[in-house]
């Protein structure tokens, strides 16, 4: 005879499988719900809770019992395994979780029910911005895009994890500033001359003709100035996706917006570096009139210590990083001595650590490979306007009646070389 269980069981089961099938009507249909679907799949899934909720009261039930039996009382109870598995795939929960329990963990109870108003992202479920184009749609349903996420208790792809992505440092050597205008106003200083001397006394009040320090006059130095102005620059990209996608994938979302955010930070790296001015594009230090140049000599190793007292005797600044790109880090930690013996402590030590010349490395592919940087970086300062945001919307072309997203990433920054000949761009091609 069937028990209290296998009833609620079977309750349970119908109304779950009977609100998945609506749903892969409408889906196979690539169609919203109707309002009659919607009103049903909303009660079936009331049914399954309410299933559910004399589940747990038969469970505890259950505990109660076996707990006076085991004081004696004699009580029996119905000792049929707690935990199997229907032929549907229907899990029957253990001791330790309830089948309501599993229920609303499951991916199905997550799609339905907690993903969007009513378990669907229905017709009238909006999202406000203007992206415009695109190009690789993500959808939910193929194992190469967002379906691929869809897993029973995944933990999934670690955010700090995501391929093709390199370390990004040069924002910590700079100044960082901010600014509320479209347009920044700064000085750059061109050229400095320190005559400062010793000076005699003057020893006659009358004028003495000849104007040098042996006539008790004064030298005179020189600082030449040129008023600089750098527009805010809008940098920004965007995705397109399903809904679907975002519904069924938690991780898409978080795992889109940490890949659209690094790759606004990747392409202000690129600007700082090499933007060329022109356009929409920043002024970057290898554009900047002024920055010194170091060409090869000997080796690595002594080309970067003689750009190094560039900045410190030309520029009278002091240095703070080298930029190199990865090839040219390497080939500075294969060098070996007379004897094949490596510099940087060879495959077993740690390489150049992360330090050259008392000065710490940046590795960024942001600098070309054979050229390098070294310069005092706190003469360089970004300004943000408006940091990096990411915004999600529907109102792109069509994509509202196809149900699907944009998912948009911009800021908006400028950025400046107060003393260009604080900076030595470095010749490491030999």
């Amino acid at each position: 005879m069937p028990t209290k269980t296998d009833e609620l069981t079977e309750q349970l089961k119908h109304h779950l499988e009977a609100a998945r099938a609506i749903a892969k009507a409408a889906e196979d249909g690539d169609r919203d719900f109707t309002d009659d679907e919607r009103s049903q799949v909303s009660e079936h899934m009331a049914k399954a809770k309410e299933a559910r909720d004399g589940l747990d009261r038969v469970k505890a039930d259950r505990e109660m019992r076996s707990a006076l039996k085991e004081l004696g009382d004699g009580i029996s109870i119905d000792e049929r395994p707690v935990e199997r598995r229907t032929p549907s795939g229907l899990i029957v929960p253990d001791a330790k979780a309830s089948l309501g329990e599993t229920f609303v963990k499951s991916g199905e109870y997550q799609t339905l029910m907690q993903s969007a108003p009513n378990g669907v992202f229905g017709k009238d479920h909006r999202v406000q911005s203007r992206p415009v184009g695109y190009k690789a749609l993500v959808t939910g349903g193929s194992d190469t895009s967002g379906g691929a996420f869809v897993t029973n208790d995944m933990m999934g792809l670690q955010v700090n994890q995501l391929v093709f992505q390199r370390p990004l440092k040069l924002r910590d050597v700079v100044t960082n500033l901010t600014t509320t205008s479209d347009t920044i106003e700064y000085v750059r200083q061109t050229s400095q001359t320190n005559n400062a001397s010793p000076v005699a006394e003057s020893t006659a009040t009358a004028d003495p003709g000849t104007l040098n320090a042996a006539n008790g006059v004064k030298p005179e130095s020189a600082l030449a100035w040129a008023k600089v102005t750098t527009p805010v620059r809008t940098i920004a990209h965007w995705i397109p996706l399903t809904k679907r996608a975002l519904s069924d994938a938690a991780q898409v979302r978080t795992i889109i917006d940490a890949f659209l955010r690094y790759g606004l930070e990747e392409e202000l790296e690129d600007q700082m570096i090499s933007g060329d001015g022109t356009g929409e594009n920043l002024e970057g230090l290898s554009n900047v009139s002024g920055v010194q140049a170091q060409a090869w000599d000997t080796n690595p190793l002594t080309t970067l210590r003689k750009a190094r007292t560039k900045v410190r005797l030309v520029g009278r600044a002091v240095p703070n990083a080298y930029l190199l790109n990865p090839a040219d880090l390497e080939t500075i930690d294969l060098l070996q001595d007379n004897e094949a013996r490596y510099y940087f402590g060879g495959p077993t030590g740690v390489g150049t650590a992360g330090t050259l010349w008392g000065l710490p490395v940046i590795e960024t592919e942001a600098v070309p490979a054979g050229t390098g940087y070294v310069g005092d970086f706190r003469k360089a300062v970004l300004w943000d306007r408006e940091q990096a945001s990411i915004t999600i919307s529907d109102s792109h072309a069509n994509f509202f009646i196809r149900n699907m997203v944009a998912i948009l990433a911009e800021m908006r920054a400028a950025f400046g070389i107060i003393q260009p000949n604080a900076f030595v761009e470095v010749d490491l091609t030999a």
